[in-house]
């Protein structure tokens, strides 16, 4: 996904702000607001969609693509995830360091199921009963 538009897919855009945009979208921010919102693969994003996560971490404030106005209060809880070593990507300069020091606050480390064989089975049960029950 291009850089603007990871911008605008978290932070919302504005009607006209680019080609396109034929109505407001209030983003993924916005629709979070008062919950948490999980962010999956942030080694994915692009350097300016670092730089807008960063900001509104630090600052808890954003602005829609296209909006003129004052920026917006965040009030939403982030939840990070990745199967990318963040550190290597620091270090090779992929992803930035000051937003990898601002996101690993709290690490949660799951090991792969190949290490944790005893739970298989109960996963594939959960599975399809999960499936079975969506049918």
């Amino acid at each position: 996904m291009p850089a603007d538009m990871q911008m605008a897919e978290l932070f919302g855009w504005r009607k006209g702000s680019f080609t396109g945009a034929l109505r407001d979208n209030p983003g993924r921010v916005a629709a979070a607001d008062g919950g948490t919102l999980f962010i999956d693969e942030i080694d994915k994003l692009s350097f300016k969609a670092q730089a807008g996560l960063l900001h509104i971490l630090e600052e808890r404030k954003y602005r829609p693509l296209g909006e003129r106005g004052s920026e917006r209060e965040a009030h939403v809880r982030f939840v990070i995830g990745t199967n990318a070593d963040l550190q290597s990507a620091v270090r090779a300069g992929r992803f930035r360091e000051d937003l990898y020091y601002r996101i690993n606050v709290l690490p949660v480390k799951v090991p792969p199921l190949t290490e944790r064989r005893d739970e298989i089975v109960a996963w594939a049960r959960f599975m399809v009963q999960r499936r079975h029950s969506q049918s």
